[in-house]
């Protein structure tokens, strides 16, 4: 089957891979219908990001069709699903607490083997999760980072009331952290961004303020500083941000992967008694809200692009990592994808 597969930093090209067959009983096979490239795939891309190793066919944001299932799970032939790409090893106190995502021994589809950047893809039955006949394949692909937000936003509220968020950055996570916030029921939300075309979709998408930069949104946020304050972003300056848009008291996730190594003010998070929440990935208590939003409306990330053919897939990793894209996604599926 075709394939779109990493060689390498900035090596991406078409090959040929084995066709996934006989699924197991916990298994079935996909015929992907629209797959996402995500940032952290364009950063694996440039060989910065560890856990990928090549030869490599990547897509973690996927939605499709079944085109065959282990003993057990024929129901599901002929049926369309958004998958959850993360799977724990179902054992640990973590997987049992419900915390997967966290789980030491877990695995990603598209990272830990091969993904749906393909014209097939294998998929853990439990992972699955139906899609309304009538949804976009393209909005069910949009459920895994939309689950995102979701757990950034239920980590920041966990226990805590928050009136006023920030969150930094409009590309795709900052999106869907603002739309989670939104739906979350916090009263006010403003975005920090650079760039004019995303500070305008983070308007658009219902950011009650928006900000060139954080001098700006902490003008804007009073004296105290911002509640609850999201870094969709993850870079040193970012990161360095957040801690100076926050109140004294308040509360700081940090969701971005864009660098490792950070350096940050800790006279002012002890000071300041500042919460740093980490947040990696997403339960599947919140895959299933993220589809619940799309499939019924409440949650969009706004017009999409058409879904590519696999063949544009390399040149369209080179472009995104020279520039961010004017789309808000780019989607990727080889010829016989689903629709």
């Amino acid at each position: 089957m075709k394939a779109i597969v990493w060689q390498g930093p900035e090596r991406m090209e078409i090959g040929e891979r084995p066709e996934p067959r006989d699924p197991r009983p916990d298994e079935v096979v996909m015929r992907p219908g629209a797959v996402g490239i995500c940032g952290s795939e364009v950063e694996g891309y440039l060989g910065r990001m560890g856990n990928r190793t090549p030869p490599l066919v990547m897509g973690h944001e996927f939605a499709g069709e079944i085109v065959a299932a282990g003993a057990g799970a024929e129901n599901w032939i002929g049926r369309r699903a958004a998958v959850n790409p993360i799977e724990g090893c179902g054992r640990c106190p973590l997987c049992r607490s419900g915390q997967e995502n966290i789980c030491p021994q877990r695995t990603l589809i598209g990272v830990h083997f091969d993904g749906a950047f393909a014209d097939l893809v294998r998929a853990p039955v439990a992972n699955l999760r139906a899609l309304p006949d009538e949804l976009d394949i393209r909005v069910g692909a949009l459920a895994e980072p939309l689950s995102n937000g979701v757990h950034g936003v239920r980590l920041g509220l966990a226990g805590y009331r928050a009136s006023t968020a920030a969150v930094i950055g409009a590309g795709t996570i900052g999106l869907v952290t603002l739309q989670a916030a939104l739906l979350s029921e916090i009263p006010s939300v403003a975005v920090i961004e650079p760039q004019d075309a995303r500070r305008e979709r983070a308007r658009t998408l219902g950011a009650d303020s928006v900000h060139l930069s954080g001098e700006d949104a902490r003008a804007a946020a009073g004296e105290l500083g911002f509640d609850l304050v999201l870094d969709a972003a993850g870079a040193q300056a970012t990161r360095a941000m957040a801690i100076d848009l926050v109140r004294p008291g308040g509360r700081v996730v940090c969701i971005g992967l864009a660098t490792d190594d950070t350096t940050l003010s800790f006279h002012s998070v002890i000071r300041d008694q500042i919460t740093i929440i980490g947040s990696y990935a997403y339960t599947m208590g919140d895959f299933e809200q993220a589809l619940e939003w799309l499939a019924g409306g409440r949650a969009s990330l706004g017009e999409l692009s058409p879904v590519l053919p696999l063949e544009e897939g390399p040149d369209m990793f080179a472009r995104l990592a020279e520039a961010p894209p004017d789309q808000v996604k780019v989607f990727l599926a080889g010829a016989g994808r689903a629709g």
